[in-house]
């Protein structure tokens, strides 16, 4: 009897053995994402994947940041799955736009800010122009204080920087100045900083440091959407020509109008299916059809 109740309980134990491993194989493997590149684009993708990941359980988003070139070479690399970019491929040395596809995910206002203290709520395009290329070089010449401008520009692979040298700069080339390549250190080091100008993407902004409106416009999201704010950039999400199935789903996911309408724009950034003007790597704008 004792040997029959034994190999019952073995039978079960192995038919239990069975039935969880064939369970373990009908489970999905866990696809993984990596995302890296665009520290503007960085806090949006990461609100995204968590709100993605609730749904899709079985998916693994990784987001880093490092700046745009980065992201671009990384993936043309094949090194991750998304780049994520504030400038077109074209505009960045060493990277081939035919090896890569685009996706637009969203649109981000780029503002200049100053420190505190100065006082200084506005200035013209041209004045802020001068600024960067150095003809101006005292807060006391733009109506503000006796006190040196201290510049701190954004690194030659940040994509703000692109952005912002194409629409202020028109070509110039400009001062030699300190230069950072995040957003957060940007903002510290001008709140830190009597007489210090920089600018940063709109969706860091808080009340460390004190954003500028250019000829009286604020960057609000009807100005951006027209252009009558023209600091701002796309945020790509650059592929290669064939992604992964989890890299295309989560892609479509952040430009659905779910997202658009709710994360993108708690975020701060600008609803891509809003945007009623277009622009070109070479900054040439015209009204979207």
């Amino acid at each position: 009897m004792k040997r029959i109740i034994t190999l019952v309980a073995l039978i079960l134990v192995i038919g239990s053995l069975g039935i969880g491993w064939a369970t373990a194989r009908k489970q999905p493997p866990l696809a993984k994402v990596t995302v890296v590149g665009s520290t503007a684009l960085q806090p949006l993708t990461e609100a995204v994947s968590k709100e993605y990941r609730t749904d899709h359980p079985q998916v693994s988003i990784t987001v880093q940041g490092g700046g745009s070139g980065t992201g671009l070479s990384q993936v043309q690399a094949d090194a991750v799955n998304i780049g994520a970019s504030d400038i077109f491929a074209e505009q960045k040395d060493g990277i081939d736009p035919d090896r890569l596809r685009d996706h637009v995910v969203a649109v981000s206002g780029i503002v200049p800010i100053v420190n505190r203290d100065l006082g200084i709520r506005n200035l013209s395009l041209a004045q802020l122009r001068q600024i960067y290329t150095g003809e101006i070089t005292n807060w006391q010449q733009v109506g503000g204080p006796d006190r040196p401008i201290t510049v701190i520009n954004r690194a030659a692979g940040s994509g703000t920087r692109v952005a912002f040298e194409q629409v202020v700069l028109k070509n110039r080339p400009p001062l030699n100045a300190q230069e950072q390549d995040s957003n957060g250190t940007v903002k510290t080091i001008v709140a830190n900083t009597p007489g210090a100008i920089s600018y940063i993407s709109a969706a860091y902004l808080n009340k460390q440091v004190q954003p500028l409106t250019i000829d009286k416009v604020t960057p609000t999201t009807n100005n951006i959407t027209t252009n009558r704010w023209p600091l701002w950039s796309y945020e790509h999400m650059y592929t290669r020509q064939k992604p992964s199935r989890a890299t295309r789903e989560f892609i479509a996911f952040m430009q659905s109008k779910r997202v658009q309408q709710t994360l993108v724009t708690d975020a701060h950034y600008i609803n891509i299916h809003d945007m009623q003007m277009q622009r070109a790597a070479d900054g040439t704008i015209w009204v979207k059809e």
